[in-house]
């Protein structure tokens, strides 16, 4: 049986678990204390003072988000003292804050905004003195930091120290306390990965993506252009959200319906260029294990992951599959099978994506990524981005009918669908490279040792007289932590998928963005996830290989999988960077 304490809150007595903090124990009481700084198991350094609240024998007001309950203990959390010292620390925040809310891309959705509402702060010039004017920070192609409108809660240091990158963090002291890199370089002259975990971690406007959408509205009005849109397979399990809609509410029929209304010439769905990754990567595998080929071989779907070995484990760069991106194999195919078929020069094919992932809009400028002499991808939309663009146009997406992508490419596998969790790249290959190596249809689809939102999960399958040992990671921490031990000798794998971000591109940096509130109490990873899986299961067309568009694809074009012509196309490379 679980220890527990007996509290009061406000007066009720409570029997909470031991070891819990008051901040957990009000929960229990179903009362919200407000927070700032906290997330949990993130960043619990008690910084903003917001979550303060009285103990009965304790000299002056505690942080509840770090102060443990002891049995008897007697708390108030809305007591005049509280909400006054509350209030305070919202105007001293707001003496050095840039309070242009109208503009701000935070606006609705900013927590520091929604707690001055919450606390009445109107005086907003009450501690008025010397306030930093500090120039924006645009050096990286997928960010833009505005350090006036910082609060120094240290939220994003504490989501780049849990990807082990740790590029950013608090520099100077006292008043000239600001977020920035070591020795005031730019993120670009850092080994910044391009996650966006310190984005969606970011609780006001002084962090968000570099936005492409007035770029996007322009080249759709241009008559010279011909512009392609496709969506990756998490964007309709996050979108929704951006609408008012529950999380984990699949909205791929709408989401099809919205880019129609904004004008895209064509509109595709990513998923099937996740299965042409699955063509080529699980081909390669094959050919790897079957020819001695450099082993375990990892997957390279994943661009902040790709920059994570590149600058922290190039030893590992002979291990990554060749293979591009869906992402960018999507913008391939586009701007050769389909232009020539089109009769279209790719120089004036225009291709966008939406996309989870931040660190996609760097990975379009990557080396090896411009299959028809002009780069593959033009520009990366964020799902925040994309829902921008759908409010901004005056489309009604929640009242949307649904509609089909356009053909042939928007037609795809169960496999594509899944690969935005963790886990599904690895279950969508396994899919496929069983059914080659066992020459025949397998029944078995579905990979459950492989699924599930944990860190780093193992499985060994017995396929055609062969034991296959894979792995799969999400958050650069796991995967820093598992290369280690494949480096001391302590674990061997035959593949292994890796996601940078916790949980897979459904908690990618360019989702929508929850506040601490919901991040410390729902599994929005689980919830987002399960939008894909649900698909998945209820779709006849569950593998990658079976897939007609796949057939079309090699019979019209590539020949067959791993070919010369689509080592040319859909395949790049990688080189070591610096780690500092």
């Amino acid at each position: 049986m679980e220890n527990i304490v007996n509290v009061k809150i406000n007066g009720k007595e409570y029997a909470v678990p031991a070891g819990s903090t008051i901040l957990e124990a009000a929960r229990y009481a179903k009362i919200d204390i407000p927070t700032l700084c906290f997330l949990k198991d993130l960043n619990e350094i008690a910084a903003c003072r917001i979550c303060v609240v009285e103990v009965k024998g304790a000299r002056s007001l505690v942080a509840s988000c770090v102060y443990p309950v002891n049995e008897g203990m007697e708390i108030q959390t809305n007591t005049p003292k509280i909400r006054e010292s509350r209030k305070t620390t919202l105007e001293l925040l707001l003496s050095n804050h840039d309070k242009k809310c109208l503009s701000c891309i935070r606006s609705g959705s900013c927590e520091l905004q929604a707690l001055c509402y919450e606390y009445g702060v109107e005086d907003v010039d009450r501690f008025k003195g010397l306030m930093q004017d500090f120039p924006l920070e645009i050096s990286g192609e997928h960010l833009v930091r505005d350090n006036n409108k910082c609060i120094l809660c240290r939220r994003c240091e504490a989501a780049c120290r849990a990807q082990h990158v740790e590029v950013i963090g608090a520099n100077a002291r006292g008043f000239d306390t600001h977020i920035g890199c070591a020795f005031e370089k730019t993120l670009a002259e850092t080994a910044c990965v391009g996650c966006g975990q310190c984005i969606v971690a970011c609780p006001t406007g002084a962090l968000r993506e570099r936005d492409d959408v007035d770029a996007v509205f322009k080249e759709i009005s241009n008559p010279d252009k011909y512009v392609v849109f496709h969506a990756a397979p998490s964007v309709r399990a996050g979108l929704g959200e951006e609408f008012g809609l529950p999380i984990g509410t699949n909205v791929e029929g709408r989401m099809a319906a919205a880019a129609k209304r904004l004008g895209f010439d064509q509109v595709f769905d990513t998923n099937f260029a996740a299965d042409l990754t699955i063509m080529e990567e699980a081909t390669e595998f094959l050919q790897r294990v079957k020819n001695g080929g450099k082993l375990p071989m990892i997957t390279s779907c994943s661009p902040g992951w790709i920059n994570y070995a590149e600058h922290f484990h190039p030893e590992f760069l002979d291990n990554l599959s060749s293979c591009k991106s869906p992402q960018q194999m999507a913008g391939s195919v586009i701007k050769t099978w389909f232009a020539e078929k089109n009769n279209l020069d790719p120089k004036n094919v225009v291709v966008v994506s939406a996309m989870p992932c931040t660190a996609k809009k760097g990975e379009r400028l990557r080396d090896g990524q411009s299959a028809a002499g002009v780069p593959d991808t033009d520009y990366v939309l964020t799902t925040r981005e994309f829902s921008r663009m759908i409010k901004r146009a005056g489309v009604d997406f929640v009242n949307l009918p649904d509609e089909d992508f356009d053909p042939a490419l928007g037609v795809f596998s169960g496999a594509g669908v899944i690969f935005g969790a963790t886990g599904g790249v690895m279950e969508a290959a396994l899919r496929t490279a069983a059914d080659v190596l066992e020459g025949k249809d397998l029944s078995q689809l579905d990979y459950h040792a492989v699924r599930g939102i944990d860190g780093v999960k193992e499985a060994s399958y017995e396929i055609a007289g062969l034991t296959v040992n894979v792995a799969v990671v999400s958050g650069l921490a796991n995967a820093d932590a598992l290369l280690n031990k494949i480096n001391a000798g302590e674990a061997d794998y035959h593949f292994i998928e890796v996601m940078c971000c916790p949980g897979g591109c459904v908690n990618g940096g360019g989702q929508p963005i929850k506040s601490a509130k919901v991040r410390n109490t729902v599994d929005i990873k689980t919830l987002r996830a399960s939008a894909l899986y649900n698909e998945d299961s209820g779709m006849k067309l569950r593998k990658s290989h079976q897939s007609p568009v796949m057939k079309m694809l090699y019979d019209e074009y590539f020949g067959e999988p791993g070919s010369h012509k689509a080592h040319e196309i859909l395949h790049t490379h990688y080189s070591a960077k610096p780690k500092y």
